[in-house]
Order: structure tokens, then sequence, then C-alpha cells
């Protein structure tokens, strides 16, 4: 009651009054009527001066009607017991009053008025010894929490170092009496109640409220502190964003400048396993190393977009990265990163397929060759040979159809001579790594048949001069000769194409290999015809040599093949031709697994890509806004998209096996989908980057809506109004767009030269850079700008100057006073020293300094 009292009566002396007893003197309400005047500052209505019952209760009815006018709800209390001296609802009813008019205003950091007021305390006596506030009655005992208020404000009236914990009524009637003296605060409380016993807390609270509103003046130095602490933590922020965004591009360009070379090597001596080798690396590349770079991209992204948009928010000054390390740098390394993994992956492929072609041309080369120089062996010698000299007519003839047979024989070979000389061309042409042993083997087969072609004409010549000594023909050695020659060739010609190497890529190359063999097996019974017919030549010479005992008739004059030597032929070719069955049969089943390789790849992703397709055209849609929902709806439906794309990536780590499989099997085509691995790859890469940058354009939109206080309904009128006039959905408006959608939104813009500067000066805002194009993050911020308050460098510089004592510089001491320390330390860090006239010389120039944290300065 002491309190409450003293509370009164120092408002109430102001309208030269007091009261000693406040259950009676306020019970005809003339002096509670007039205690709310002094307080509010308004008038109350004209009080009932009669001493009537009716006329107290009149009177204390106006003041508590004037009570509820300004919020309070009055509980329980009524004018009769007023009137009546009840002490209970007197008391009752100037504690309301207190709340509202001297406790409910005080706001610290927007908690409630009891919360605000003890954090004040807190913050005050934090750099106290002995000193803490925890509540309104055990920690204000001792004394040294009101002599510590009254020393943070005014050091001047007492030394708190003198002070002992443990003389609480020295403490206590100390700082009544100064505050009471120096203050104008009246001794609220007894020392002897708050000592001893546990403190009223509204007491406390009534008392400590009058020291809050004594020092409103040093309040007013404590909010320019939180403001300029808010303005300092930001730019702190800011730079740590700098930093990390130097740091990361920096490790990314790196990262890529190091990758390049391996992706443009290009060596040409390579062979098929190195090649093979090189796959796996690059497949490993893919896998491994690449898919956290994708991250770090997406999250330099991110945080380029986050720390642009708070600097336009705080009116900073846009980021301009280091040389080199911009947004558009790294877009630009990494599409020439990507565009060397297209190429070198290209090149890979093609270079197994050149090499896989000319191995198989160089076993075809050889098989050939060693079958020619097989059949040259010996022929120079035999074409060298005088042997006809000393031969009888018959043996001459014999000898002269051994050589026309021998003529057949080199003319069937011919074929086989430019085929050998050919597929050495096609070798040196794709660059074989040891075409020089192949062009000197077919040099030397080719030399070797022109001594060939020379020498059987030197014997042909030889054998006609002398033929009219030769008369006598063996017709059946003759007729064995002309039928064995030709089915000898081919017999030779069947075998070399039955074990013929071959390569093919699909079932219809397969097939129409194994047509052909089906084919020619319908040959064999003719062949077989043959065989017999010449075989049954030989029979029948034998069975004449024996019948007829002539000598040497077994020996053929016109052919050195013999019956056995087209038998073991014959033999080899029907031993050959189910062997080629299997040869073939085989290969038609890896055509088949190829085909099923093919279909499975196919079907996944033709799958897969629609999905991209249809997941980008979403994302794309949310991130224009074409849903018409809330940021936080957006945002959300996001993140489902993006826990969507990551829970499909076992399809895409499936697909990547199938695509392994598809190229260890030598598959270069695919006519059952449109997709390549690559190309779902890259939309891959770009739905999550996509999402990822959408994610983070949402946030943005709910940073600018929230710390701007604009509401969602204005954000769905500026992003309508945006997407109406950005027709073909690409995110941007050229200026005309830009004009009709201002226009739109109720700015004045006339088609006169005053219209066109307005609209060349608000063009010049949303595209500084001069693109030619307004983004929808340059709109936002425009129109935010447009539509809700900031601070400003001026409001900063005020905010130094209270700190200041309107001083035009500020002191270090000052600094450390008002601030935390690590911000107090990062204003002493950036000021300039001030240069004006009397000033200390540690002074320092706190308005240069703000107006650099908005650009305005070269600091």
């Amino acid at each position: 009651m002491l309190t409450f009292t003293a509370w009164c009566n120092s408002h109430l002396r102001k309208a030269g009054t007091l009261i000693e007893s406040i259950e009676e003197e306020f019970r005809n309400g003339l002096k509670l009527m007039l205690l709310l005047e002094v307080i509010s500052g308004e008038t109350l209505p004209k009080p009932d001066r009669g001493k009537m019952r009716f006329h107290k209760i009149a009177n204390v009815n106006k003041a508590l009607d004037f009570i509820a006018s300004k919020g309070v709800k009055l509980v329980s209390i009524g004018a009769e017991e007023i009137v009546d001296g009840n002490l209970k609802m007197t008391l009752g009813m100037i504690w309301t009053i207190i709340l509202r008019f001297a406790i409910q205003d005080i706001s610290v950091e927007e908690m409630t008025a009891k919360e605000g007021l003890l954090l004040w305390c807190q913050r005050k006596t934090a750099p106290y010894k002995n000193v803490n506030v925890q509540n309104f009655h055990t920690s204000f005992k001792d004394g040294l929490a009101f002599c510590a208020l009254i020393h943070r404000h005014r050091p001047d009236l007492l030394d708190y170092s003198q002070l002992s914990k443990d003389d609480p009524l020295h403490n206590l009637n100390l700082a009544f009496d100064i505050a009471e003296k120096h203050l104008d605060i009246p001794r609220m409380l007894d020392p002897d109640d708050i000592s001893e016993g546990v403190p009223d807390e509204r007491a406390v609270m009534t008392y400590v409220s009058s020291y809050y509103h004594t020092f409103t003046g040093v309040q007013k130095a404590e909010m320019a502190a939180n403001r300029i602490c808010k303005v300092l933590k930001v730019n702190q922020e800011n730079e740590r964003l700098m930093e990390e965004y130097e740091r990361l591009t920096s490790d990314l360009l790196e990262w890529i400048r190091r990758t390049l070379p391996w992706l443009q090597a290009r060596q040409q001596d390579n062979t098929l396993s190195d090649l093979q080798k090189k796959l796996e690396e690059y497949r490993l590349y893919r896998r491994n190393h690449k898919p956290p770079r994708v991250e770090q991209k997406a999250r330099l992204e991110t945080n380029f977009n986050t720390l642009q948009t708070k600097l336009r928010l705080s009116n900073r000054p846009a980021y301009l990265p280091s040389e080199g390390k911009s947004v558009t740098d790294i877009a630009n390394a990494w599409k020439n990163l990507e565009g060397c993994e297209k190429s070198f992956e290209e090149w890979l492929l093609s270079e197994m397929m050149r090499l896989e072609r000319l191995e198989h041309l160089a076993k075809k080369f050889k098989h050939k060759a060693e079958i020619h120089e097989s059949w040259t062996t010996g022929k120079e010698e035999m074409l060298q040979s005088q042997d006809f000299r000393h031969c009888k007519l018959n043996e001459l003839k014999a000898l002269k159809k051994k050589h026309e047979a021998f003529e057949s024989d080199l003319a069937a070979h011919q074929d086989r001579v430019e085929q050998i000389a050919a597929i050495a061309q096609e070798l040196n042409a794709l660059d074989y790594y040891d075409s020089a042993t192949i062009n000197a083997r077919c040099q030397s087969i080719c030399d070797q048949w022109d001594r060939l072609g020379t020498l059987t004409t030197s014997r042909r010549n030889a054998l006609e001069e002398t033929e009219k000594l030769l008369e006598k023909i063996d017709q059946l050695h003759l007729e064995f000769a002309k039928r064995a020659a030709p089915f000898n060739n081919w017999l030779d010609g069947a075998c070399e194409d039955l074990v013929d190497m071959f390569i093919v890529h699909t079932i219809e190359e397969i097939q129409g290999l194994i047509d052909a063999h089906h084919q020619f097996k319908a040959t064999l019974g003719e062949a077989d015809k043959e065989y017999q017919a010449i075989t049954s030549l030989v029979t029948e010479v034998q069975h004449t040599a024996h019948k007829y005992q002539i000598p040497g008739a077994l020996d053929n004059p016109y052919t050195t093949l013999t019956a056995q030597v087209i038998s073991n032929k014959w033999s080899e070719v029907k031993k050959l031709v189910p062997q080629r069955d299997n040869t073939l049969q085989t290969e038609l089943q890896k055509q088949q697994n190829n085909e099923s390789l093919r279909r499975q790849f196919a079907e996944k992703a033709n799958g897969v890509g629609p999905w991209i397709e249809k997941q980008m055209d979403a994302v794309a849609a949310i991130g224009m806004g074409m849903h018409g929902s809330v940021l936080e709806d957006q945002l959300n439906r996001l993140k489902d998209y993006e826990s969507a794309v990551i829970g499909n990536k076992a399809i895409m780590d499936e697909m990547e096996k199938i695509h392994q499989a598809v190229q260890e099997s030598m598959i270069f085509e695919n006519r059952y989908t449109q997709y390549t691995m690559e190309t779902l790859r890259v939309g891959w890469e770009q739905l999550l980057t996509s999402i990822n940058r959408t994610i983070n354009e949402v946030e943005n939109q709910i940073l600018t809506r929230d710390s701007k206080g604009i509401s969602q309904e204005q954000l769905s009128e500026f992003r309508s109004s945006f997407n109406h006039f950005d027709k073909n959905r690409c995110g941007r408006l050229a200026p005309d767009e830009f004009k009709s959608c201002l226009i739109s939104l109720g700015y004045s813009i006339g088609k006169d030269r005053q219209g066109e500067i307005d609209f060349q000066r608000i063009t010049s805002i949303v595209d500084p850079n001069t693109t030619g194009f307004i983004q929808f993050d340059a709109f936002l911020d425009f129109m935010t700008r447009e539509n809700v308050d900031s601070d400003t460098a001026e409001q900063v510089i005020d905010s130094f100057r209270i700190l200041a004592g309107d001083k035009p510089y500020i002191l270090p001491e000052e600094l450390q006073r008002e601030l935390p320390p690590d911000q107090a330390e990062y204003c002493i860090q950036r000021m300039q020293p001030f240069s004006g006239p009397n000033a200390p010389r540690d002074a320092l120039d706190y308005m240069s300094f703000s107006t650099s944290l908005y650009g305005e300065s070269d600091l």
C-alpha cells in the first residue's frame, strides 16, 4: 500500500495535491479523476460536486469508464466498492492503472510488458558484479540491482565498487535516497520489508517502472544501438556469404580446370583394352566424382541468390564477385565441361568402333595372306622348271594342260589378291597402328603376283613352241584336271567362306548371314554329284591302268591335284558346315541378347524421360506461380518434388547398369527410344538444379515477404500481374510488357515525354545491367520497395548520432559501452578517423561508415 500511495503522490503533486490514505481519499472519485488526467494528459468529463453517495458513485464510474476506454478490463471492480472504501478493490484498481499507464507501454524486443521490463533490467545490470536479475522479488533484496540501475545511467551519483552484498539495508537506503533526491523518484518501498521477507512483486515492478521512465532519454540511445546492431549483423552475414561464395567458386572452377585436360585428351595409339579402361574411368567419374560437384554448383547458385536477395532487402548494393567468378563464368565453365564430357564419350565410342573394325580387318588380312602365301609356295620354282625339255609328246601335252589348269587356278586367285590389297588399303585409311608391317606384306604378295604372271606367260610360250612334238593326251587325266581344278577352287573358297570372320550389330545382319549359309548348304547336293563325278574319273583311270598295265598311267600330267586332296577338302567342307552353323547361332543369340538390352533400356528410358519432362514442367509452373497457392505451399510442393527425384535415383542407377551392359556389348544405336543415357543424365541434373533453384527463389520470396511485411495477397497480385503479361511463360518481361504490367498495377505512365522519362527511371532500377528484360525477382524487389519502408543510411546515421550525444563523431568507448563487444569492435576496425575541428585524436567518422553500409561511398 505504501508503494501505491507513493506512486499516486508522485503524479498528484504535479497537480498541487497529495493523498494520505489511499482507501479514503479516492472514495468521492475527485482525486481519482485528477490522477487519471495527470498520467494520461487527457481531460475527463466534468465531475459531480455533490457530496451524496450517488454523486461519488457517478464520479468513480466516470474514472472507471475512462480506464475501460483505454482497453483495460476491470474484473470484479465496481464503483460501489471504491466508494465504500474497500481496500482490496481500491488497491486492485490502482494496480490496474499502474499496469496500463506505467508498465504496459514498456516494450523490449516485442516481449510482454513484464518480460520487457525484466529484460531491460537484465541488460542494464549485466556488467555489474553480484547482480543477477531473474525476477521482481528476491533479485532486488540486497539493493545492489537498484544501485546498478542508477550507476549505469548516472555513474556520478554513487560509487558501485564500494558497495557490499552483505549490507542490504545500506544499499537499499542509498538507492532510495539518491533516486528521491536526484532523480525525482519518490521512496515507494520500505527497506526493512524488502531485505527481510519476500518483496511484493507488484510493488517492486511499480518502483522499477519509475526508473525505466526516468531513463527514457537513455532508452533512445538503446534503441539506436539496437538499430545499429541489426544493420551490422546484416553486413557481417553478407560478408560471410560473400567469402563462402568466393571459396566455393574457386574450388569448383579449379576442379573444372583440372578435369578438362583429361576430358580433352585424344591419344591415337590406343588399343581396345585401353579404351575399355578409359570408358570405365569415365563411368566412375560420372557416378562418383561429378555428382558432388553438381550439388556444389547448385549450392553456389542458391547462396548467390540468397545473398543478392538479402542485399536488396537491406538496401545494400548488389554483390559483384571477383573477376572470373561470376555466376555467368561458372555457367560457362560448366557448359564447357559438359561439352567436353559429351565429345569425350562420343570419341571413346567411335574410337572403340574404329579399333574393333581395325582388329577385324587385320585378322582377315592375315588369314587371307596366309592362305595365298601357302598357295604360292613353290609356284615360282615350278614355273621356272625346264622339265618339259625331256618329255615325250604325251608328257608335254600333259605339261601344257597342267599349265592351262594352273593359269585357270591363277586367275581364280586374282580375286583373293585384290581382296588382300583392298583390306590393306582400308587399314591404312583407318590409321592402323601397324600399317608398316601390313604394307610390307601386301607389297611382297603383289610383287610375287606380278612375277608369277610373267613366269606363267613365259612358260606358256615355251610349251606352245614344242606343242608340235606332243599329240597323245590321256582324256581321263585331262577331264579330271579340268573338273578337279575349279572344284578344288570352289572347295578352297567354300572353306575360306566357312571360316570367314564377320562383325554384325543387328539381328537383321546376322539373319542375312544365316540365310546365305542356308543357300550355300542347298548347293551341297550338286557339289556332291560333282565330287562323285571327279572321283569316278580317278577310279576309271585306276581301272584302265590296272586292266592294260600302262606304266606311269596313274600319274596325271595335267594337274598336281589328286583324288585324296579333293576328298580331304570335301571332308573338311562337310566338317566346317556344322561348325559354321554353331558360330552363326552363337552370334544370333548374342544379337538377340543385345536386342533384349535395347528393349530393357528403351522401356525404362521411355518412362523416365517423359517423367523428367513432366516434373520440369510442374516445377516451372510453380516457379511461375501459376497455381496461385501461398509460398509455403509452393515450397512444400517443391520439396515433395525434390524427395520424389531423390527417391527415383535408384531407377537412374539401374539404367546406368543397363547402359554399361549396352556399351560393353558394343551396341551403338537403339531404334526403340529417342532417349540416350546422356540426355537422361542431363535432364536429371537439370531437373534437380531447377528444383533447387526454384526452392531458393521461393525461399527468397518468403524472406522478402516476411522481412518487408508485405501480405500474401500483395505477393499474389504481383505474381498474377507479372504472369498475365509474360505470355510465353519465360519468367521475364520485355520493356513493352513491363510498361503494360505497371499500368495494370496503377502506375500513371503517359505517352508523352514525361511518361517516357518516368518509365526509363523505373527500368534503370529493375534492369541495371540493361539486358533488355525484367526478371521476376527484380520486379518483386521493386514492388516491395515501392510498398514497404526499410532501413536507410540516414536512419543509421541518426542512431549513431544519438549514441554520440549529437556530436558529429563518436568515440571508441561510447561504442564499447552501447554495443555488444563483437559489433563495437567491428565498427572501430572499419570507421575512418574523424577529420573535423576540435575533435579528440581517437574520434571516429560514423557518417561515412553508415553511408558505406549502403554502397554510397568508397569505404
